[in-house]
């Protein structure tokens, strides 16, 4: 019998469009109430209205680049000396860079309010990639 603790641990599947593991994850933290279908036809859309928008790259390259470009390498952690508390800027491992920068561009998309979520997160992808736009704002703040 498996450990109980590592038979849990499973291995995330590319997506079926792109066989891509970072499109995976971006469905599943799009996703809602376990709605992965609803989560994975926006995301598509989303990537075909930025192949209109960017037609001399291809979309999932857009996409790929938009999040690394929104990728932070520090963020500032409160530390407490004394009775004061300081912020302290401290170097961010990748995978933290990763989910920060997902996290960012989905509520970049979601603040947008009045507009399907295919729209809004085709905005930010585009706008990420050209480094501009909410999401980037965010990063540069946390800099």
């Amino acid at each position: 019998m498996a450990n109980r603790y590592t038979a849990s641990k499973t291995q995330l599947k590319p997506d079926p469009r792109f066989d891509s593991i970072l499109a995976s994850k971006f469905v599943n933290c799009l996703m809602n109430d376990g709605k992965k279908s609803v989560a994975q036809r926006a995301f598509y859309l989303a990537l075909d209205l930025v192949k209109d928008r960017v037609p001399e790259v291809e979309p999932l390259e857009v996409f790929t680049q938009a999040v690394e470009n929104v990728r932070p390498s520090i963020e500032v952690r409160s530390k407490r000396v004394g009775g004061a508390t300081y912020q302290v800027p401290t170097p961010v491992n990748s995978k933290r860079q990763q989910t920060l920068s997902i996290r960012w561009i989905l509520q970049a998309a979601r603040s947008k309010k009045g507009r399907p979520i295919h729209l809004c997160l085709a905005d930010e992808f585009v706008n990420a990639y050209r480094r501009e736009g909410t999401a980037m704002t965010t990063r540069e703040n946390v800099h």
